[in-house]
């Protein structure tokens, strides 16, 4: 077995991606809501090569953000001015010429899978070849270049450059190399740049090693899908559909259920766990984590959320960066954000939003109530129209609600507030002062009734000619 950690990996950004027609930089075009630069920094990371640098350009600052929040300990190297990718791994030599071995790969292919990136590195360990590339078989070569085999050696030919033989060849290049350090290093600043667009290209280094006699290798891999790049927006398309469904067909083989399959959308960093039923129009994405017998209706949308077991999660709900525990119900119409957390067992119904707050165990919040800056505590009744007022134009200011507490419909809490446990509140109140254990607030206007008041006004429309 190989070590892994005389490999070096080196993954090229910096392109432009012209034909992506977007401000966004190539290789941070969303594929299930992870930037496309994920998938080839997570397979090489699930192949054991943790040793990655990153070569950025076009858009580098915002590359260079995204890489410093996810991975921080990936090598960011600059290429200023993109002049192809031989001159991508010119300029990050200082950086790779301490390892053995460098595993050179593109940024935008989101299909790649760690076991090619294993089983390619292992074929080039065990061999003595300078250079080892993957290859494919496809049906549709155009625009590849062609792997050229004779009974003595191997060559990589560029399609402008090969003749109407060798462009019948299906096995191609995937742009995907891993050199000999040393090989490389003596080779690299060979490159000569005497094409149209005046770039230095990694595929000549291969040429170079050839005219040296040196031994190339390529191992050919079936599935060309695995390799196909993205340079449109209609290839992000296709990328996302394969994908979408790869990670549907892992978690379905777990036991996950889905009632349409192809209206569901689950990000690679989603983890499920057991008998979960998802309904069609189901979206989860980040770092979502669902645990066994939950159910998830339609049109629902989880992103970086933890949902416990035995969770129902009613149609229309989204909740985004929250927590909720066991046996709790949510929805429908619901929004829950920012932190929240959802008690064991409680409820959250129809038309609530939850910001920033905690809801205690087996408490409900059933209908038409925005709850912000809150803490709830256990088996709290929470009336329709209930709102805290949290905001005073300046900041945000809390509200606390002790356990087994009553707030009446339409009560409006103006926070900084509490209410202590037991408290009650009367329907339609407007609580500027905390209440104390056990006491019930009734703070609204006392009702008048004025005795024939409609029959006299209607008098007077008469008498005035008005109807």
């Amino acid at each position: 077995m190989f070590d892994r950690r005389t490999v070096g990996v080196l993954i090229l950004a910096a392109g432009k991606g012209t034909r992506m027609k977007s401000n966004l930089p190539k290789v941070l075009q969303p594929v299930l809501e992870e930037p496309l630069l994920f998938y080839p920094l997570q397979a090489a990371l699930a192949a054991g090569l943790e040793n990655r640098a990153v070569v950025i350009g076009h858009g580098g600052d915002a590359v260079q953000t995204y890489i410093s929040a996810m991975s921080p300990e990936v090598r960011v190297i600059w290429q200023h001015d993109q002049l192809g990718t031989g001159h991508a791994v010119q300029i990050s030599k200082e950086w790779w010429n301490s390892f053995s071995d460098i595993l050179v790969i593109p940024g935008d292919a989101p299909l790649l899978k760690s076991e090619i990136l294993i089983d390619l590195v292992k074929a080039h360990i065990d061999s003595p070849a300078s250079c080892t590339f993957a290859s494919f078989i496809t049906e549709t070569p155009a625009g590849y270049g062609r792997v050229v085999r004779d009974s003595n050696a191997l060559s990589i030919v560029e399609e402008k450059d090969a003749s109407e033989e060798q462009k019948k060849i299906r096995e191609v290049n995937s742009g995907i190399y891993i050199f000999r350090t040393p090989d490389l290093l003596s080779n690299i600043d060979s490159l000569a740049n005497d094409n149209v667009q005046g770039e230095y290209y990694l595929p000549d280094v291969v040429g170079l090693m050839y005219e040296q006699g040196k031994s190339v290798e390529a191992l050919c891999f079936d599935n060309g899908t695995d390799f196909q790049g993205v340079n449109s927006p209609l290839q992000l398309a296709e990328a996302t559909s394969i994908l979408k469904q790869r990670i549907l067909n892992h978690w379905m083989s777990q036991g996950v259920k889905c009632a349409d399959p192809s209206s569901v959308f689950i990000g690679p960093r989603v983890r499920l766990e057991g008998d979960i039923w998802l309904d069609p129009f189901v979206q989860l994405y980040g770092n979502t984590e669902i645990g066994d017998g939950t159910h998830i209706g339609s049109h629902s949308l989880v992103r970086n959320t933890v949902i416990g077991k035995s969770v129902d999660i009613i149609n229309f709900v989204s909740i985004i960066a929250s927590e909720i525990e066991d046996h709790a119900t949510i929805g429908p119409f619901s929004f829950i954000r920012d932190n929240a957390h959802i008690g064991e067992g409680a409820f959250v119904g129809k038309f609530v939003e939850i910001k920033k707050s905690s809801i205690g165990s087996g408490s409900k919040v059933p209908h038409l109530s925005y709850i912000g800056d809150a803490t709830i505590g256990n088996h709290v009744n929470i009336g329709a129209g209930t709102i805290t007022c949290n905001y005073d134009g300046v900041a945000k200011n809390p509200t606390h609600i002790g356990d087994r507490c009553f707030v009446g419909s339409d009560t409006m809490l103006v926070a900084p507030v509490s209410l202590g446990d037991d408290s009650f509140t009367a329907a339609g109140s407007v609580i500027t002062d905390d209440v104390p254990e056990g006491a019930l607030a009734i703070a609204r206007a006392r009702q008048k009734n004025i005795e024939g008041w409609v029959l006299r006004r209607k008098g007077s429309n008469q008498e005035g000619g008005k109807e």
